[in-house]
């Protein structure tokens, strides 16, 4: 199978979506994980720490984003030598989709503590998972296609809770080698999808926000989440994953859910 050379294709002052970043419930309409990665591309553009590290990004999703072109701007919020507060937004067709707000800290060579606890241990390595494809996109190319997804618990395609590691099959953008951040929200948005509690056939349960919070930053070719979704009684839920790169934990995400039958 032949794929797009990238998620976002350069075009003039923003980029044009590729059929790599197609979501679940309409192919004319992006999965939120490519936009998110788009953002924290932005971030890191735009920030005025050099080296620092984002510790936070905390998202917004104000609408559907299409599968077209679209186009980024950052600004700071708040700015400081060691501390900073960054801003980027996602347009598309004139209205902003998606905004993230982003704390970025100045790195240390050292620690600054004599002794640090010991990363929590990860699940079994991606050698030990069970490659799967997603079995309910619209399309054969879309998201899905972008990652290779090894599942050490759970599964894209059954109900409940879901582990898996992913590494990237493409670039963020073209002609751009992808980082292991950006890496990290292309997959982390899909938490709520391989740890789903509803048939994908039955209901809709689109997020409308995301928050990653980072103790370390990823390393690596290959990162993982270990997700669980819980549902409540009048159509919300809430999805939560522990974030892993090779060496154990970095962080977490959340997800609010809006729920409704199809």
């Amino acid at each position: 199978m032949e794929l797009p050379p990238a998620l976002y294709l350069p075009d003039g002052a923003g980029f044009l979506a590729t059929a790599l970043t197609i979501g679940p419930w309409d192919p004319g309409l992006q999965h939120a994980g490519p936009p998110a990665a788009l953002l924290a591309r932005e971030v890191e553009r735009t920030s005025q720490v050099p080296g620092g590290q984002t510790v936070r990004l905390a998202y917004d999703i104000l609408g559907p984003v299409p599968v077209g072109p679209v186009r980024v701007t950052g600004r700071v919020l708040r700015p400081g030598r060691r501390v900073e507060l960054v801003e980027a937004t996602l347009e598309a067709d004139g209205a902003p989709r998606m905004r993230v707000t982003a704390w970025r800290l100045r790195t240390r060579e050292t620690s600054p503590v004599d002794v640090l606890a010991p990363d929590a241990p990860h699940p079994a390595g991606p050698d030990a998972g069970q490659a799967e494809t997603a079995g309910f996109f619209s399309t054969d190319v879309a998201y899905h296609r972008a990652l290779e997804w090894r599942f050490t618990a759970g599964s894209f395609n059954s109900p409940g809770p879901a582990a898996a590691w992913t590494r990237p099959l493409v670039p963020l953008v073209e002609g751009e080698a992808i980082t292991p951040l950006q890496h990290l929200l292309v997959m982390t948005d899909a938490a709520s999808g391989i740890s789903a509690e509803l048939d994908w056939t039955r209901a809709t349960f689109a997020n409308v926000d995301l928050t990653v919070s980072l103790y370390r930053q990823p390393a690596g070719e290959w990162l993982a989440m270990d997700a669980v979704t819980s549902l409540g009684p009048a159509g919300a839920a809430q999805c939560f994953a522990d974030l892993y790169d090779g060496t154990g934990r970095i962080g977490r995400s959340a997800a609010s859910l809006f729920v409704e039958p199809r």
